[in-house]
């Protein structure tokens, strides 16, 4: 459907509007939504390896509760002192082979005013002329460290699940940005998809490239435009052998992830033939949880 540009009031563009070919617009915040770091990274990740350039920034003062993000003060070269806010960026690019255009939005989850903020990122789509919506998000989950990661893709639209093979989401529960967004977009009538990967719970607050690295291969599985993974790839067999060291280090996480790695091996087993994209996360941690409460 057409979408009517109604200018953004709170976004800064840095120059002109960039002129878009009916771009995907890809969007991760750091936050509830974000397990490890993997969204930001992934997103990260493709704006730099597709040299995105940052185009525009969302004004933070109306979305944020700067006592609780508070801005950092920093030097620079010349030692003078600088203020850095939350940031929300826009980048955009156009790339040759194949002939895509894309927006890559990497922000922080704002804890005010969700209902304008999605508004003013639809106002923003509207006005680059976005075709489609991808968002990005991690989880916590009962999985283990030591096998792939899955990524869970679902949308609601019924052309974009024909597309990539996708499936509704059967979520129910609290939501952050990224639900409240996909939910947005889906109602001022953009196709939206969702793609979720998995980090282990008993690792909550160590970054996770092994799941950003999956993100970013789905991503360019659906907007068939590879990018250079080779030091995600370096970092994440880094991630697993620390991960690897730190468990063997305790027995009764050791014991743990053991179960782990028997309940994902047996759950592989009994799903085969399948497709990765039809993984539903809710049943994933069902048959992991079944498992262990089985085994005691």
């Amino acid at each position: 459907m057409a979408h009517v540009p109604i200018e953004p009031t709170h976004v800064r563009w840095s120059g002109p509007k960039p002129q878009l070919d009916g771009p995907t617009l890809i969007a991760a915040f750091e936050g509830w939504n974000d397990a490890g770091d993997a969204a930001t990274t992934a997103a990260s990740h493709l704006a730099d390896r597709w040299g995105c350039e940052q185009v525009a920034e969302i004004d933070p003062e109306p979305f944020f509760d700067f006592t609780s993000s508070r801005p950092m003060v920093r030097l620079n070269d010349s030692k003078a002192r600088q203020i850095s806010w939350p940031a929300n960026e826009v980048r955009v690019v156009r790339l040759d082979d194949p002939a895509i255009d894309a927006v890559v939005l990497i922000g922080t989850e704002p804890q005010l005013r969700w209902r304008t903020f999605s508004e003013q990122l639809i106002a923003l789509a509207a006005s680059l002329e976005v075709r489609r919506v991808v968002t990005l998000g991690a989880l916590l989950a009962e999985v283990p460290h030591s096998r792939d990661v899955e990524v869970y893709g679902s949308a609601d639209d019924t052309g974009l699940r024909a597309e990539l093979d996708l499936t509704p989401s059967s979520y129910e529960g609290p939501t952050g940005i990224v639900g409240v967004l996909s939910s947005a977009f889906m109602t001022a009538g953009y196709p939206t998809a969702s793609f979720w990967s998995a980090v282990p719970s008993y690792m909550p607050a160590a970054p996770s490239p092994k799941a950003a690295l999956a993100l970013v291969k789905r991503v360019c599985t659906v907007m068939r435009a590879p990018v250079p993974t080779f030091d995600l790839e370096q970092r994440a067999e880094a991630y697993e052998r620390e991960v690897t060291r730190i468990v063997a280090e305790d027995d009764e996480t050791a014991e743990y992830v053991g179960r782990l790695e028997k309940a994902w091996d047996a759950s592989r087993e009994r799903s085969r033939p399948r497709t990765p994209l039809h993984d539903d996360p809710d049943r994933l941690v069902a048959e992991v949880e079944q498992f262990l409460r089985d085994s005691g």
